[in-house]
C-alpha cells in the first residue's frame, strides 16, 4: 500500500487507516447498533491488507471502539500505529461532556493505555478545541504525558489556523511549560506532528487555509469522513435513510437533511461513471479524492465489518487523472449550486 510521512515524524502512514468510530456501538453520536464480532473481524482484516494504522477515541461508544482494539490485537498479535484523543467525557447517561481540565486529561491517557492493552500511545489528539479556555491546560497535559513516554507524539483534531497557530507557535500560551522555546521556533519534540480535520466533497473547508498552514508547518494532515459518513459511498438512499436506528447520530446532521441530501445523492450518481471508468467504487472514488491533495498524509476510513474495508483499501495508491478531478469538480460546483438558489 501507498505511504505517506505524518509531518516531520519519520513515521509512515499507510494513506489508508481504519477509522474505528462507528464500532464502538451506541452512544450519544453512535451509528446504531454494531456487532462486537464484526467490529474485531473489520480491524483483524485491515491488518491482514496491510493497513498500518487505527484511529479511535475514548468517546466512540464509551471507551468500547478502544476496548475492542485491544481484542483485536490480542488476536492477531500485530502492533499497528494506534491514534487515540481526550477532551470527550460523558456523565451516567452516556451524554457527551467537553472537558480540556489538565487532570481530567492526564487521567483520560491512563485510561486509554488500560483500555487499548498498550504501554505507548502512538498519537494522542486533543478532540476538539472545546472549552477554548482550557486548550492551554490541555495541552500542557499531553506535553506530560509526552515526557513521561505514555505517548509517542501528540497533535490536534478540528483546529482552525488560528488556533493551531498558538499552540504551534506558542504566542499567547499560558505558564512557561518546559519546551516552550522550542515551540516558539516552530520545531522541537513538544510541538503538535499532526491535525485531524474533516474532509470531503461534500465539506472542503479545510482548502481555504488550513492545508497550507500545515504544509508550511510540516503538519501531518490526516482527514475524516472522507465518504462523509456513507453518503459518498453509492450505497447511500432514502431507504436507508429511512432504515437507520433511531439513535443514529446522521439523524440530526444537516447533510442527511433536505434540499442537501437529495443534493448529494445526485452528484454520487452523475459521479458513477467516472469511478467505473477507472474499475474502482465510488466509496474509493471519495477517498482518493482527499488524498489528491498532497498536503493530506491519510485518510480515516470507517469500517463496521470486513467486506467495508476490503473495499475501501483500494484507494490507496490510485492517482486520479486530472480529467477526471475537472469533472468531479463541476459536478462539485453543480451540487453546491443548487443549494444557493
Amino acid at each position: 500500500m501507498e505511504k505517506r510521512r505524518l509531518g516531520n515524524t519519520g513515521i509512515e502512514l499507510t494513506t489508508v487507516g481504519l477509522g474505528t468510530w462507528a464500532m464502538g456501538g451506541p452512544w450519544e453520536f453512535g451509528w446504531g447498533p454494531q456487532d462486537d464480532a464484526e467490529a474485531v473481524a473489520a480491524i483483524v482484516r485491515a491488518l491482514e491488507l496491510g493497513i498500518n494504522w487505527i484511529d479511535t477515541a475514548p468517546a466512540y461508544g464509551l471507551g468500547h471502539s478502544e476496548e475492542l482494539i485491544a481484542r483485536a490485537l490480542k488476536q492477531t498479535g500485530a502492533r499497528p500505529f494506534i491514534a487515540t484523543k481526550c477532551g470527550i467525557l460523558w456523565d451516567d447517561a452516556g451524554r457527551k461532556i467537553s472537558c480540556l481540565k489538565k487532570q481530567s486529561v492526564l487521567e483520560e491517557c491512563d485510561d486509554s493505555l488500560r483500555r487499548l492493552n498498550v504501554e505507548t500511545i502512538d498519537l494522542y489528539q486533543m478532540h476538539w478545541p472545546v472549552p477554548a479556555e482550557d486548550v492551554d491546560q490541555a495541552w500542557e497535559a499531553m506535553i506530560e504525558c509526552l515526557d513521561k513516554g505514555k505517548v509517542r507524539h501528540i497533535g490536534v483534531c478540528n483546529f482552525n489556523v488560528t488556533q493551531m497557530r498558538h499552540i504551534v507557535e506558542a504566542r499567547s500560551l499560558a505558564g512557561s511549560y518546559r519546551g516552550r522555546d522550542a515551540l516558539a521556533t516552530g520545531s522541537g519534540r513538544h510541538r503538535p506532528v499532526s491535525l485531524q480535520p474533516p474532509y470531503s466533497m461534500v465539506h472542503r473547508e479545510v482548502e481555504a487555509e488550513t492545508l497550507a498552514y500545515c504544509a508550511a508547518n510540516q503538519l501531518g494532515v490526516v482527514v475524516y469522513s472522507p465518504m462523509q459518513r456513507g453518503l459518498l459511498t453509492g450505497a447511500f438512499n432514502r431507504q436507508r435513510l429511512a432504515g437507520l436506528a433511531p439513535d443514529d447520530h446522521r439523524l440530526r446532521s444537516a447533510d442527511f437533511q433536505e434540499p442537501a441530501f437529495s443534493a448529494t445523492l445526485e452528484m454520487v450518481e452523475r459521479l458513477r461513471p467516472i469511478a467505473q471508468g477507472s474499475g474502482k467504487s465510488l466509496a474509493q472514488l471519495a477517498v482518493a479524492w482527499t488524498l489528491r491533495r498532497p498536503e493530506v498524509t491519510a485518510a480515516i476510513v470507517g469500517a463496521r465489518r470486513p467486506g467495508q474495508i476490503e473495499e475501501t483499501v483500494g484507494a490507496s495508491g490510485w492517482r486520479l487523472a486530472d480529467d477526471e478531478v475537472q469533472r468531479i469538480e463541476a459536478l462539485i460546483r453543480e451540487r453546491n449550486a443548487k443549494l444557493t438558489v
